[in-house]
Protein backbone atom coordinates (compact mmCIF):
# COMPACT_ATOMS: atom_id res chain seq x y z
CA UNK A 1 0.00 0.00 0.00
CA UNK A 2 1.30 3.23 -1.03
CA UNK A 3 1.70 5.33 2.70
CA UNK A 4 1.92 8.92 3.96
CA UNK A 5 5.07 9.71 5.22
CA UNK A 6 4.46 11.60 8.98
CA UNK A 7 6.80 14.31 9.95
CA UNK A 8 10.10 12.41 11.27
CA UNK A 9 9.64 8.79 10.68
CA UNK A 10 10.36 7.07 7.25
CA UNK A 11 7.72 5.49 5.07
CA UNK A 12 9.55 1.91 6.03
CA UNK A 13 8.46 3.11 9.99
CA UNK A 14 5.24 3.74 9.20
CA UNK A 15 4.43 0.23 7.35
CA UNK A 16 5.27 -1.30 10.90
CA UNK A 17 2.70 0.79 12.57
CA UNK A 18 0.02 -0.49 10.12
CA UNK A 19 1.10 -3.77 9.93
CA UNK A 20 0.60 -3.13 14.12
CA UNK A 21 -2.54 -2.04 13.47
CA UNK A 22 -3.81 -4.57 11.44
CA UNK A 23 -2.32 -7.53 13.73
CA UNK A 24 -4.34 -5.22 16.06
CA UNK A 25 -7.62 -6.02 14.49
CA UNK A 26 -6.83 -9.52 13.50
CA UNK A 27 -6.97 -10.17 17.50
CA UNK A 28 -10.33 -8.82 17.45
CA UNK A 29 -12.25 -12.09 17.26
CA UNK A 30 -10.06 -13.84 19.90
CA UNK A 31 -12.19 -13.49 22.64
CA UNK A 32 -11.88 -16.67 24.78
CA UNK A 33 -11.75 -15.02 27.73
CA UNK A 34 -11.41 -11.35 29.29
CA UNK A 35 -9.05 -9.69 29.12
CA UNK A 36 -8.34 -10.47 25.76
CA UNK A 37 -5.36 -10.10 23.81
CA UNK A 38 -6.80 -7.07 21.62
CA UNK A 39 -7.26 -5.29 24.78
CA UNK A 40 -3.04 -5.09 24.94
CA UNK A 41 -2.88 -4.20 21.40
CA UNK A 42 -5.53 -1.40 21.28
CA UNK A 43 -4.15 -0.15 23.93
CA UNK A 44 -0.81 -0.27 22.22
CA UNK A 45 -2.34 0.96 18.63
CA UNK A 46 -4.02 4.17 20.89
CA UNK A 47 -0.96 5.21 21.36
CA UNK A 48 1.14 4.21 18.18
CA UNK A 49 -1.45 5.73 15.87
CA UNK A 50 -0.98 9.57 17.12
CA UNK A 51 2.59 9.48 17.52
CA UNK A 52 3.22 7.75 14.12
CA UNK A 53 1.18 11.02 12.65
CA UNK A 54 -1.76 8.49 11.60
CA UNK A 55 -4.17 10.02 13.11
CA UNK A 56 -6.14 13.43 11.61
CA UNK A 57 -7.61 15.60 14.16
CA UNK A 58 -11.22 17.18 13.50
CA UNK A 59 -14.08 19.12 15.29
CA UNK A 60 -16.05 15.88 14.49
CA UNK A 61 -13.59 13.56 16.20
CA UNK A 62 -13.52 15.98 19.40
CA UNK A 63 -17.66 15.56 19.06
CA UNK A 64 -17.29 11.56 18.89
CA UNK A 65 -14.85 11.57 22.12
CA UNK A 66 -17.29 13.89 24.18
CA UNK A 67 -20.49 12.20 23.87
CA UNK A 68 -18.61 9.11 24.98
CA UNK A 69 -17.24 10.65 28.15
CA UNK A 70 -20.44 12.29 29.06
CA UNK A 71 -22.37 8.60 28.85
CA UNK A 72 -19.52 6.93 30.93
CA UNK A 73 -19.71 10.13 33.28
CA UNK A 74 -23.10 8.72 33.91
CA UNK A 75 -22.22 5.62 34.35
CA UNK A 76 -20.12 6.84 37.04
CA UNK A 77 -22.97 8.68 38.57
CA UNK A 78 -24.88 5.18 38.14
CA UNK A 79 -22.55 3.28 40.09
CA UNK A 80 -23.38 5.56 42.97
CA UNK A 81 -27.08 4.37 42.91
CA UNK A 82 -26.13 0.52 42.89
CA UNK A 83 -26.49 -1.99 45.62
CA UNK A 84 -22.77 -2.92 45.53
CA UNK A 85 -19.56 -0.86 44.08
CA UNK A 86 -17.20 -2.90 42.33
CA UNK A 87 -19.48 -4.49 39.24
CA UNK A 88 -21.23 -1.79 37.93
CA UNK A 89 -17.61 0.19 38.69
CA UNK A 90 -15.92 -2.48 36.43
CA UNK A 91 -18.68 -2.43 33.89
CA UNK A 92 -18.11 1.12 33.12
CA UNK A 93 -14.49 1.53 33.36
CA UNK A 94 -14.47 -1.43 30.38
CA UNK A 95 -16.92 0.63 28.44
CA UNK A 96 -14.65 4.03 29.09
CA UNK A 97 -11.44 1.92 27.98
CA UNK A 98 -13.62 0.52 24.73
CA UNK A 99 -14.41 4.16 24.04
CA UNK A 100 -11.28 5.47 24.53
CA UNK A 101 -9.83 3.12 22.32
CA UNK A 102 -12.28 3.51 19.36
CA UNK A 103 -11.47 7.27 19.02
CA UNK A 104 -7.87 6.85 17.58
CA UNK A 105 -9.27 4.53 15.03
CA UNK A 106 -11.16 7.11 13.89
CA UNK A 107 -9.00 9.51 13.43
CA UNK A 108 -6.70 7.08 11.28
CA UNK A 109 -9.64 5.85 9.29
CA UNK A 110 -10.60 9.88 8.60
CA UNK A 111 -7.12 10.21 7.31
CA UNK A 112 -7.36 8.09 4.66
CA UNK A 113 -10.59 6.01 4.34
CA UNK A 114 -9.60 4.87 0.48
CA UNK A 115 -6.70 3.14 1.99
CA UNK A 116 -7.21 2.39 5.51
CA UNK A 117 -10.80 0.72 5.14
CA UNK A 118 -9.85 -2.00 3.41
CA UNK A 119 -6.90 -2.40 5.45
CA UNK A 120 -8.65 -2.54 8.86
CA UNK A 121 -11.79 -4.94 7.26
CA UNK A 122 -9.16 -6.98 6.03
CA UNK A 123 -7.71 -7.85 9.09
CA UNK A 124 -11.36 -8.04 10.16
CA UNK A 125 -12.07 -10.68 7.83
CA UNK A 126 -8.87 -13.01 8.83
CA UNK A 127 -10.23 -13.11 12.34
CA UNK A 128 -13.20 -14.44 11.28
CA UNK A 129 -11.74 -17.23 9.43
CA UNK A 130 -9.76 -17.99 12.73
CA UNK A 131 -12.60 -18.07 14.66
CA UNK A 132 -14.43 -20.13 12.29
CA UNK A 133 -11.87 -22.61 11.41
CA UNK A 134 -11.81 -23.02 15.63
CA UNK A 135 -15.40 -23.18 15.25
CA UNK A 136 -15.29 -26.18 12.67
CA UNK A 137 -11.73 -27.87 14.51
CA UNK A 138 -14.44 -27.95 17.75
CA UNK A 139 -17.25 -29.44 15.91
CA UNK A 140 -15.18 -32.29 14.52
CA UNK A 141 -13.77 -32.97 17.73
CA UNK A 142 -10.14 -32.75 16.16
CA UNK A 143 -8.35 -33.23 19.45
CA UNK A 144 -9.80 -34.30 22.94
CA UNK A 145 -11.49 -31.37 24.30
CA UNK A 146 -11.85 -29.33 21.16
CA UNK A 147 -15.65 -29.86 21.22
CA UNK A 148 -16.16 -28.32 24.82
CA UNK A 149 -13.46 -25.53 24.05
CA UNK A 150 -14.87 -24.49 20.95
CA UNK A 151 -18.73 -25.39 21.10
CA UNK A 152 -21.53 -24.91 23.71
CA UNK A 153 -24.72 -26.29 24.01
CA UNK A 154 -23.98 -27.72 20.75
CA UNK A 155 -23.49 -24.46 19.06
CA UNK A 156 -20.51 -23.36 17.71
CA UNK A 157 -18.91 -20.49 19.39
CA UNK A 158 -15.31 -20.55 17.60
CA UNK A 159 -13.27 -18.45 19.87
CA UNK A 160 -16.04 -16.77 21.94
CA UNK A 161 -17.37 -17.39 25.13
CA UNK A 162 -21.02 -16.54 23.66
CA UNK A 163 -22.25 -18.59 20.20
CA UNK A 164 -24.62 -15.50 20.05
CA UNK A 165 -21.63 -12.79 19.97
CA UNK A 166 -19.93 -15.40 17.50
CA UNK A 167 -22.29 -15.43 14.97
CA UNK A 168 -22.69 -11.20 15.09
CA UNK A 169 -19.35 -10.96 14.57
CA UNK A 170 -19.01 -12.91 11.74
CA UNK A 171 -21.65 -10.37 9.66
CA UNK A 172 -19.57 -7.96 8.65
CA UNK A 173 -16.75 -10.34 7.38
CA UNK A 174 -19.31 -11.82 5.45
CA UNK A 175 -20.81 -8.78 3.97
CA UNK A 176 -17.49 -7.33 2.86
CA UNK A 177 -16.65 -10.42 1.04
CA UNK A 178 -20.11 -10.37 -0.57
CA UNK A 179 -18.89 -6.81 -1.61
CA UNK A 180 -15.73 -8.25 -2.57
CA UNK A 181 -17.08 -10.76 -4.62
CA UNK A 182 -19.30 -8.05 -6.39
CA UNK A 183 -16.12 -6.11 -7.28
CA UNK A 184 -13.53 -8.27 -8.20
CA UNK A 185 -12.24 -10.33 -11.37
CA UNK A 186 -13.03 -13.49 -11.74
CA UNK A 187 -10.42 -15.39 -10.48
CA UNK A 188 -10.29 -13.22 -7.04
CA UNK A 189 -14.26 -13.57 -6.93
CA UNK A 190 -13.88 -17.48 -6.98
CA UNK A 191 -11.41 -17.23 -3.83
CA UNK A 192 -13.58 -14.92 -1.88
CA UNK A 193 -16.65 -16.75 -2.83
CA UNK A 194 -14.55 -19.74 -0.94
CA UNK A 195 -13.81 -17.63 1.74
CA UNK A 196 -17.26 -16.20 1.97
CA UNK A 197 -19.15 -19.18 1.80
CA UNK A 198 -16.39 -20.58 4.87
CA UNK A 199 -17.55 -17.75 7.05
CA UNK A 200 -21.55 -18.80 6.18
CA UNK A 201 -21.48 -22.04 7.30
CA UNK A 202 -19.70 -20.94 10.53
CA UNK A 203 -22.66 -18.60 11.13
CA UNK A 204 -25.12 -20.97 10.78
CA UNK A 205 -23.65 -23.51 13.04
CA UNK A 206 -23.54 -20.50 15.56
CA UNK A 207 -27.63 -21.41 15.59
CA UNK A 208 -28.11 -17.96 16.56
CA UNK A 209 -31.23 -16.60 15.64
CA UNK A 210 -29.95 -12.97 16.12
CA UNK A 211 -26.86 -13.24 13.85
CA UNK A 212 -29.01 -14.97 11.16
CA UNK A 213 -31.76 -12.01 11.32
CA UNK A 214 -28.64 -9.38 11.52
CA UNK A 215 -26.87 -10.54 8.92
CA UNK A 216 -30.16 -10.73 6.50
CA UNK A 217 -31.05 -7.28 7.34
CA UNK A 218 -27.26 -6.41 6.11
CA UNK A 219 -27.31 -7.99 3.26
CA UNK A 220 -30.27 -6.33 2.47
CA UNK A 221 -29.38 -3.03 3.06
CA UNK A 222 -26.12 -3.10 1.77
CA UNK A 223 -27.72 -4.47 -1.74
CA UNK A 224 -30.14 -1.89 -1.66
CA UNK A 225 -27.28 0.67 -1.40
CA UNK A 226 -25.58 -1.12 -4.36
CA UNK A 227 -28.69 -1.18 -6.44
CA UNK A 228 -29.56 2.31 -5.74
CA UNK A 229 -26.17 3.78 -6.17
CA UNK A 230 -24.82 2.25 -9.03
CA UNK A 231 -24.63 2.91 -12.52
CA UNK A 232 -24.11 -0.11 -13.84
CA UNK A 233 -26.48 -2.38 -14.50
CA UNK A 234 -24.24 -4.93 -15.12
CA UNK A 235 -23.19 -4.74 -11.69
CA UNK A 236 -26.86 -4.80 -10.69
CA UNK A 237 -27.29 -7.72 -12.62
CA UNK A 238 -24.39 -9.58 -10.96
CA UNK A 239 -25.84 -8.70 -7.72
CA UNK A 240 -29.16 -10.43 -8.01
CA UNK A 241 -27.40 -13.80 -9.20
CA UNK A 242 -24.89 -13.52 -6.35
CA UNK A 243 -27.98 -13.32 -3.74
CA UNK A 244 -29.32 -15.98 -5.50
CA UNK A 245 -26.41 -18.15 -4.98
CA UNK A 246 -26.20 -17.17 -1.58
CA UNK A 247 -29.95 -18.42 -0.82
CA UNK A 248 -29.31 -21.38 -2.69
CA UNK A 249 -26.24 -21.91 -0.52
CA UNK A 250 -27.93 -21.75 2.39
CA UNK A 251 -30.52 -23.51 1.44
CA UNK A 252 -28.36 -26.72 0.62
CA UNK A 253 -26.91 -26.19 4.08
CA UNK A 254 -29.82 -26.25 6.22
CA UNK A 255 -31.35 -29.11 4.14
CA UNK A 256 -28.35 -31.49 4.71
CA UNK A 257 -28.16 -30.42 8.11
CA UNK A 258 -31.56 -31.74 8.66
CA UNK A 259 -30.31 -35.35 7.31
CA UNK A 260 -28.13 -35.56 10.79
CA UNK A 261 -31.00 -36.02 13.45
CA UNK A 262 -28.46 -34.53 16.11
CA UNK A 263 -28.10 -31.05 14.28
CA UNK A 264 -32.00 -31.66 13.08
CA UNK A 265 -33.08 -31.71 16.01
CA UNK A 266 -30.78 -28.56 17.08
CA UNK A 267 -31.63 -26.45 14.06
CA UNK A 268 -35.87 -26.78 14.46
CA UNK A 269 -35.64 -25.53 18.20
CA UNK A 270 -33.22 -22.74 17.13
CA UNK A 271 -35.78 -21.70 14.01
CA UNK A 272 -38.06 -21.66 16.49
CA UNK A 273 -40.19 -17.89 17.08
CA UNK A 274 -40.81 -18.89 20.74
CA UNK A 275 -37.34 -20.10 22.89
CA UNK A 276 -38.71 -20.65 26.74
CA UNK A 277 -36.49 -18.30 27.89
CA UNK A 278 -38.19 -15.37 25.86
CA UNK A 279 -41.92 -16.03 26.87
CA UNK A 280 -43.38 -16.04 30.26
CA UNK A 281 -43.43 -13.41 33.21
CA UNK A 282 -39.78 -14.33 33.43
CA UNK A 283 -39.06 -14.50 29.97
CA UNK A 284 -36.91 -11.70 27.76
CA UNK A 285 -39.51 -9.91 26.63
CA UNK A 286 -41.22 -9.38 30.02
CA UNK A 287 -37.63 -8.52 31.45
CA UNK A 288 -37.55 -5.71 28.42
CA UNK A 289 -41.15 -4.04 29.94
CA UNK A 290 -39.52 -4.42 33.53
CA UNK A 291 -36.51 -3.00 32.70
CA UNK A 292 -38.10 -0.41 30.95
CA UNK A 293 -40.02 0.51 34.08
CA UNK A 294 -37.21 0.78 36.39
CA UNK A 295 -35.40 2.98 33.79
CA UNK A 296 -38.25 5.95 34.06
CA UNK A 297 -38.58 5.39 37.76
CA UNK A 298 -34.25 6.09 38.05
CA UNK A 299 -32.96 9.12 36.32
CA UNK A 300 -29.60 8.35 37.59
CA UNK A 301 -29.57 5.13 36.48
CA UNK A 302 -29.34 2.10 38.61
CA UNK A 303 -25.71 1.17 38.04
CA UNK A 304 -24.51 -1.36 35.14
CA UNK A 305 -25.60 -5.14 35.56
CA UNK A 306 -27.85 -4.41 38.74
CA UNK A 307 -30.87 -5.69 36.88
CA UNK A 308 -29.52 -9.05 36.69
CA UNK A 309 -28.28 -8.70 40.08
CA UNK A 310 -31.64 -7.99 42.01
CA UNK A 311 -34.17 -9.84 39.59
CA UNK A 312 -31.34 -12.76 39.47
CA UNK A 313 -33.08 -13.70 35.99
CA UNK A 314 -29.46 -12.31 33.98
CA UNK A 315 -28.72 -9.04 31.74
CA UNK A 316 -31.60 -7.34 30.34
CA UNK A 317 -30.28 -8.54 26.62
CA UNK A 318 -31.71 -5.09 25.22
CA UNK A 319 -29.04 -2.80 24.98
CA UNK A 320 -31.06 0.51 24.49
CA UNK A 321 -32.86 -0.07 27.77
CA UNK A 322 -29.63 -1.31 29.08
CA UNK A 323 -27.20 1.91 28.65
CA UNK A 324 -30.67 3.96 30.13
CA UNK A 325 -30.25 1.79 33.31
CA UNK A 326 -26.11 1.87 33.57
CA UNK A 327 -26.09 5.47 32.30
CA UNK A 328 -28.95 7.21 33.63
CA UNK A 329 -31.78 9.38 31.47
CA UNK A 330 -28.58 11.66 30.53
CA UNK A 331 -25.97 9.03 29.66
CA UNK A 332 -28.68 6.77 27.57
CA UNK A 333 -30.52 9.48 25.69
CA UNK A 334 -26.65 10.65 24.57
CA UNK A 335 -26.05 6.59 23.72
CA UNK A 336 -29.37 6.88 21.42
CA UNK A 337 -28.30 9.96 19.80
CA UNK A 338 -25.25 8.49 19.11
CA UNK A 339 -26.26 5.59 17.46
CA UNK A 340 -28.95 7.90 15.46
CA UNK A 341 -26.37 10.28 14.30
CA UNK A 342 -23.79 7.29 13.40
CA UNK A 343 -26.39 6.14 11.24
CA UNK A 344 -27.17 9.86 9.85
CA UNK A 345 -23.34 10.15 9.10
CA UNK A 346 -23.09 6.57 7.69
CA UNK A 347 -25.88 7.37 4.99
CA UNK A 348 -24.66 10.57 4.02
CA UNK A 349 -21.20 8.95 3.53
CA UNK A 350 -23.06 6.22 1.21
CA UNK A 351 -24.69 9.06 -1.12
CA UNK A 352 -21.36 10.87 -1.04
CA UNK A 353 -19.84 7.70 -2.48
CA UNK A 354 -22.54 7.51 -4.90
CA UNK A 355 -20.79 5.88 -8.48
CA UNK A 356 -17.99 4.91 -6.80
CA UNK A 357 -16.83 1.59 -4.95
CA UNK A 358 -19.21 0.78 -2.69
CA UNK A 359 -17.10 -0.02 0.68
CA UNK A 360 -18.94 2.67 2.60
CA UNK A 361 -22.32 0.95 1.99
CA UNK A 362 -20.46 -2.25 3.42
CA UNK A 363 -19.70 -0.59 6.63
CA UNK A 364 -23.17 1.51 7.11
CA UNK A 365 -24.70 -1.97 6.14
CA UNK A 366 -23.29 -4.13 9.03
CA UNK A 367 -23.29 -0.91 11.79
CA UNK A 368 -27.22 -0.69 11.28
CA UNK A 369 -27.91 -5.11 11.42
CA UNK A 370 -25.57 -4.01 14.71
CA UNK A 371 -28.27 -1.11 15.74
CA UNK A 372 -31.11 -3.87 15.17
CA UNK A 373 -29.30 -6.81 17.05
CA UNK A 374 -28.80 -4.22 20.02
CA UNK A 375 -32.70 -4.58 20.61
CA UNK A 376 -32.40 -8.15 21.73
CA UNK A 377 -28.87 -8.41 23.01
CA UNK A 378 -26.75 -6.15 25.08
CA UNK A 379 -23.83 -4.83 22.59
CA UNK A 380 -22.40 -2.39 24.00
CA UNK A 381 -19.12 -4.43 25.35
CA UNK A 382 -18.65 -6.04 21.88
CA UNK A 383 -15.35 -5.15 20.88
CA UNK A 384 -16.05 -5.02 17.50
CA UNK A 385 -18.93 -2.62 17.49
CA UNK A 386 -16.87 0.24 18.49
CA UNK A 387 -14.37 -0.88 15.53
CA UNK A 388 -17.41 -0.53 13.31
CA UNK A 389 -18.54 2.36 14.89
CA UNK A 390 -15.08 3.95 14.37
CA UNK A 391 -15.36 2.77 10.53
CA UNK A 392 -18.33 4.65 9.86
CA UNK A 393 -17.56 8.26 11.73
CA UNK A 394 -14.28 7.66 10.00
CA UNK A 395 -15.25 7.66 6.91
CA UNK A 396 -18.14 10.47 7.55
CA UNK A 397 -15.43 12.71 8.65
CA UNK A 398 -13.73 12.49 5.07
CA UNK A 399 -16.43 14.40 3.52
CA UNK A 400 -14.18 16.13 1.15
CA UNK A 401 -15.26 18.23 -1.87
CA UNK A 402 -15.33 15.96 -5.12
CA UNK A 403 -13.23 18.49 -6.69
CA UNK A 404 -10.56 18.13 -4.46
CA UNK A 405 -10.90 14.47 -4.45
CA UNK A 406 -10.30 14.25 -7.74
CA UNK A 407 -7.29 16.85 -7.38
CA UNK A 408 -5.70 14.55 -4.83
CA UNK A 409 -6.57 11.21 -6.64
CA UNK A 410 -4.98 12.51 -9.94
CA UNK A 411 -1.92 13.26 -8.13
CA UNK A 412 1.15 10.73 -7.69
CA UNK A 413 1.61 9.07 -4.52
CA UNK A 414 4.26 7.89 -2.21
CA UNK A 415 6.48 4.48 -3.35
CA UNK A 416 4.75 1.36 -3.05
CA UNK A 417 4.92 -0.45 0.80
Amino acid sequence: MPVRSAPGLSAGLIRLALLYIWVTIATVGIVVADPAPYDALILGAAILIPLAGLMRYTTGLAVYWFVWMVICAGGYIATTQAGIFDVPLTHTNITLFLALSSVPLVGFVSLDPERYVPLLLSAYTVSAVIAVAAAWVGYIDLFPGAYDLFTRYGRARGTFEDPNVYGAFLVPAIVYCFYLVLNASSLRAMLFSAVGGFLLFGCLLSLSRGAWASLFVALAIFSFFTFSTTSSNRKRVKLFLILLLAVIVVVGVVAAAQTVPKYAELFEQRTSFEQSYDVGPEGRFAGHLRAMDLALDNPLGLGALEYARIYQLGDVHEVYISMFLNTGWIGGLLYLGLVVATLWLGIRRVIYDRGGDGLSAVVVAVFAALVVEGFVIDTDHWRHFFVIMALVWGMALDMKPRARTRNAMSRPRAGPA
